[in-house]
């Protein structure tokens, strides 16, 4: 008779699968102590498997099954008429860890679209289905961890003054929101929510009363996503701000226009993300000299009026005080030689970098390779112009340290797929020769050209990797359509 796992161990092996639907799909059908476990790790965060191409629709349909009869009532006096559904065998609903607003209504426009037997597809009818909906989540969750409600309105809030909402928001962890929201909204969820560890306010046109006190009264405020703020307005929320001084260990600035002397007030940060900042108007020279003592990840992703001559050597000098302690560097879309030298010098203890390196300068990488011992992983540009050759994978092979095993290569560009493909397959053998080796994983990042997707997942470099994983040279292969650095999930996955 099969020995039966215990429970806990079931938990955290699928636990470690939470990300891969189509394997807790499987477990669910595996007896009926799996299936409990792998359902309510699906639904714990079950918006994280739409598809924005092809919404599942069956997440909405099962949720309307449980609206109460109240509910049904309501929709159906407004023309909604809802079909007569089996009740499912779980309350899926109160799995739920993880609201988004946004997915619930196009997946409500969607299903009255779609469903002949709901006549009106009027936008308040998306509107009172998506709240109905709401106002269920309310009631059959006990405990909210986020609520992602960007781009969204104050109507779209309205269930947050219903009866049980102060129970189900009291431990929010995470919420995104909007700054031109009611003031009644920011009001009502300040007196609810005191846990909230990670916020991210997009800027719209004004900034509503009652933002500050939201962001005021929170008591461990560990994260912040500033969006499209400009100095106009930051005058409004740089003091509710600055009474986190010590709480906060991640800031992210996305296409703001703003002052970055602020940033000093931080003590504790950890992690510094700039986005499509704009260092024209930012006065990064006040910053350059500042010191961090916790600082480990600095990115700067598609820097904009970064001018080389001026910011490039305030960055450096940046880098110079408080490069010792960083883990971890990625700058997108810039480059200067001097920087990835600065690097190499100022930066002995970093774990992941990504920057840009031309092909017929193999020095730069050669210093960071030799100075950057605990290097592990590395992010590059493949093209004709940037890193690609035969030279440069020898280097890497030849002077990558012990704990080196990480790739990510873009890759844009179908015509230079043949090259990646020979020169990869050289890189491999090197690589075998090593006297210290670990495993590669390898990434290529395709962009969204269908000619790179498929020349990347041809017959023939598929043969080169899978030969090359039998032989245990390569770990992990995976390709991604896009190799930019997704802003959202690196709010969303922080906490």
């Amino acid at each position: 008779m099969p020995c039966q796992l215990p429970y806990d161990c079931l938990i955290d092996i699928f636990e470690y699968l939470s990300d891969d639907k189509n394997t807790l799909y499987s477990c669910l059908l595996v007896n009926s102590l799996w299936c409990v476990i792998a359902v309510r790790i699906l639904w714990r965060d079950v918006w994280k498997f739409y598809d924005y191409d092809r919404p599942q629709l069956s997440i909405i349909n099962t949720l309307i099954a449980f609206l109460p009869k109240k509910s049904k009532r309501f929709l159906h006096k407004n023309g909604i008429t809802i079909p007569i559904q089996k009740r499912p065998l779980f309350n899926y609903a109160s799995f739920c860890k993880i609201i988004s607003i946004y997915k619930i209504e196009v997946m409500s426009r969607r299903t009255l679209d779609k469903q002949q037997s709901i006549i009106s597809k009027d936008l308040k009818n998306v509107k009172y289905l998506s709240q109905e909906i709401l106002k269920m989540f309310m009631n059959q969750i006990s405990s909210l961890k986020a609520l992602e409600g960007d781009s969204c309105n104050t109507e779209d809030f309205k269930f947050i003054y219903s009866p049980r909402a102060k129970i189900c928001l009291a431990n929010l962890t995470r919420l995104e929101c909007d700054s031109d929201l009611s003031s009644e909204f920011f009001y009502k969820i300040s007196k609810i929510c005191h846990n909230i560890q990670s916020l991210h306010i997009g800027f719209n046109f004004h900034i509503s009363n009652g933002l500050a006190d939201l962001i005021s009264l929170q008591n461990n405020l560990k994260i912040i996503m500033l969006e499209d703020l400009e100095n106009k307005f930051f005058d409004k929320i740089i003091h509710s701000l600055a009474k986190h001084s010590f709480s906060l260990t991640k800031l992210i600035l996305y296409s703001c226009d703003l002052n970055l002397s602020f940033i000093a007030v931080f003590k504790n940060l950890q992690e510094l993300n700039l986005y499509h900042h704009d260092f024209y108007n930012s006065y990064f020279d006040q910053l350059q000299y500042i010191r961090f003592l916790q600082l480990k990840i600095i990115k700067i992703i598609r820097p904009i009026d970064f001018n080389p001559s001026h910011h490039g050597k305030m960055l450096i000098n940046f880098l110079e005080i408080n490069g010792k302690i960083l883990t971890q560097f990625h700058i997108y879309e810039y480059y200067d030689d001097s920087l990835n030298i600065a690097l190499s010098k100022f930066c002995p203890n970093l774990k992941n970098l990504c920057t840009l390196f031309k092909k017929n300068e193999p020095e730069a990488l050669k210093l960071i390779l030799n100075n950057c011992q605990y290097l592990e992983i590395i992010k590059v540009r493949y093209d004709g112009e940037w890193f690609n050759g035969k030279t440069i994978f020898k280097i890497l092979a030849n002077y990558s340290q012990k704990y080196f095993y990480g790739l990510n290569l873009d890759c844009y560009y179908s015509k230079i797929i043949d090259n990646l493909h020979e020169e990869l397959e050289e890189f491999f053998i090197n690589w075998k020769d090593r006297i210290s080796q670990r495993s590669l994983s390898l990434i290529i990042n395709t962009g969204f050209s269908k000619n790179v997707i498929s020349e990347v997942n041809g017959k023939g470099m598929k043969t080169t990797i899978d030969k090359y994983m039998k032989l245990g040279i390569i770990k992990k292969f995976e390709t991604e359509q896009c190799g930019f650095i997704d802003t959202y999930s690196e709010f969303r996955t922080s906490i």
